[in-house]
C-alpha cells in the first residue's frame, strides 16, 4: 500500500511527527486509539477529519515498521 499521499512528515507540523495529510492527527494518536481497543469506525467518529482509508494506511505503516524491527528467527537478542 502506497501511503505517501495519506501520511506526511513536516518539521512545521506537530514537531515533525508523522501525521495524516491535511490534519494535525499523528500516527501515534491513531495507534494509541487502536491499542485502547477502538475500532476503525470509532476512530473516524472521534476524529472527523480522518477517513477510514487513512486509518488503514496508519495500520499498514505500523505493520511495515514492526516487520522491519523484529529480530530474525533464532537471532540472539
Amino acid at each position: 500500500m502506497d501511503t505517501s499521499d495519506l501520511i506526511v512528515r513536516d518539521p512545521r507540523i506537530c514537531g515533525g511527527q508523522a501525521v495524516i495529510r491535511g490534519t494535525r492527527v499523528t500516527l501515534r494518536t491513531i495507534l494509541a486509539s487502536l491499542a485502547d481497543g477502538d475500532g476503525v469506525e470509532q476512530i473516524v467518529r472521534s476524529f472527523p477529519t480522518v477517513t477510514e482509508a487513512q486509518v488503514r494506511a496508519v495500520i499498514a505503516v505500523a505493520a511495515t515498521a514492526a516487520d522491519d524491527d523484529l529480530p530474525l528467527p533464532g537471532a540472539q537478542i
